[in-house]
């Protein structure tokens, strides 16, 4: 049984740092990309970044390219979105999910997602 589960989100001020991990088990992890995706009240699902299955290639949307890192450590089954300079607009549920063809922008074309981890940034 595939399961993915996030942590490391809660509250944090506007300008601090928060690290979310997203740890898989149930599958062979360095089989899949892995992404991150948020969704704010109101608002439909996004993606974020996303990680190869190597984990040498990453892609970011372009509203956190430069303040967030995505790595993948397929020894540890972990995949960890390093949130650095959050704004108040990064405020959603961050969600993982895992693909087995290789990484994708589109949240549907994902096979697997984890229950997400509640993002907060107070300005």
């Amino acid at each position: 049984q595939v399961q993915l589960v996030e942590s490391g989100g809660g509250l944090v001020q506007a300008g601090d740092s928060l690290r979310l991990s997203c740890a898989a088990s149930g599958l062979t992890f360095s089989f899949f990309a892995i992404g991150w995706f948020r969704q704010a009240p109101g608002k439909d699902r996004e993606f974020v970044a996303t990680i190869s299955k190597s984990g040498g290639i990453t892609y970011y949307a372009d509203s956190v390219k430069g303040r967030f890192t995505i790595s993948k450590d397929n020894a540890k089954n972990t995949v960890i979105l390093q949130m650095n300079s959050p704004t108040p607009g990064d405020t959603a549920v961050y969600y993982c999910a895992a693909r087995t063809r290789g990484t994708s922008e589109r949240s549907y074309e994902n096979d697997y997602w984890g229950q997400g981890t509640q993002v907060t940034v107070s300005s």
